[in-house]
């Protein structure tokens, strides 16, 4: 890609995953634009110029991302860590978003009542083996993240068997004695006679925005990216936090140093002892700070939310800047 191309960003291209991606952008006031509808596999975010969206599928969306040629995208951390080998040193994960959430799981027959951890499964995979002068099978979509789990955990008596249909069905139809799959409430596994084992949970997934360390940085698109992580930050503040404003007799600048220390709270005007003092805190640190505020002689605490929080300070713009240079 050249340094006159576009920056180019891939979201999902159908159901829940690309409404969820779109509402996403939408928040931070960016606006996902589909051309032409819903058959158009390429777009552009509102109010940023320069900027193409491409419309792809999970697994384009990780190939593209590993490859370069686009340069953020929004994908499941489980896709990451399965396709693209040496994950961190090709892609660096920006922001967990809130939605797709689903583990990676080792889940056994129920009958099995004496395994319980991955201890068991490997004293289990051992007899198997002693036993039929076999491996035992693991049906799984998930080969490498497979791979890499049962030898942190010394589970070695195995073989893998690639499943390319409903994989959690392959124990009941005679395909594997167990399975490494996805869930998100563990239904469908209880539904055919599955378990997850106590340690079975190999990753705890969710949609991430991610950036692509093989593409093309040049000044412009870092500006971009800039821009970009600029409002998504702005919003991700707003949202998890609170204003808190009081009158208060006693030095605001003190009083707001204290309030940092205690409740993690950050002073937006009012240090100077001229009108309210205005904090910023976590949503859950609210309550805390006003009862806080009231004991050291605020009579009344104001709590509003904010729409954005934009700051000199952009953490997701510096976590991508201290990666590409």
């Amino acid at each position: 890609m050249s340094a006159s191309g576009p920056f180019v960003v891939a979201v999902p291209s159908k159901g829940r995953l690309q409404e969820n991606a779109n509402a996403f952008f939408a928040r931070a006031g960016l606006d996902v634009v589909q051309g032409r509808g819903a058959r158009d596999y390429r777009g552009t975010l509102s109010g940023l110029a320069g900027v193409e969206i491409a419309f792809l599928s999970a697994s384009e969306i990780t190939s593209q991302l590993a490859a370069g040629t686009v340069h953020m995208g929004i994908t499941g951390e489980d896709l990451v860590r399965e396709t693209i080998p040496a994950a961190d040193s090709k892609i660096v994960l920006l922001t967990p978003l809130g939605f797709g959430f689903a583990n990676v799981v080792v889940a056994v027959p129920e009958a099995w009542i004496d395994v319980r951890n991955m201890a068991d499964l490997e004293d289990v995979a051992a007899a198997y083996r002693a036993r039929r002068g076999e491996r035992m099978r693991v049906a799984t979509k998930y080969v490498n993240l497979t791979r890499h789990y049962f030898a942190q955990n010394g589970v070695t008596d195995y073989r893998i068997v690639e499943s390319l249909g409903a994989t959690e069905g392959a124990p009941a139809a005679g395909q594997a004695e167990l399975i490494v799959d996805i869930t998100t409430t563990g239904a469908t596994l209880k539904a055919n006679a599955l378990k997850v084992l106590d340690d079975g949970v190999m990753l705890r997934s969710e949609a991430n925005l991610v950036a692509s360390l093989q593409a093309d940085w040049s000044d412009g698109h870092k500006a971009t990216a800039r821009a970009i992580l600029s409002r998504i930050a702005a919003e991700e503040d707003a949202r998890t936090s609170r204003e808190v404003r009081a009158l208060v007799p006693s030095d605001h600048a003190q009083l707001a140093a204290e309030a940092g220390t205690a409740f993690g709270a950050r002073a937006l005007f009012g240090t100077d002892g001229t009108g309210p003092l205005s904090l910023i805190c976590a949503t859950q640190q609210t309550a805390p700070l006003a009862d806080w505020l009231i004991a050291k002689g605020a009579e009344h605490v104001s709590v509003g939310r904010l729409s954005y929080i934009f700051s000199a300070r952009n953490t997701l713009y510096e976590q991508l800047i201290a990666r590409v240079g």
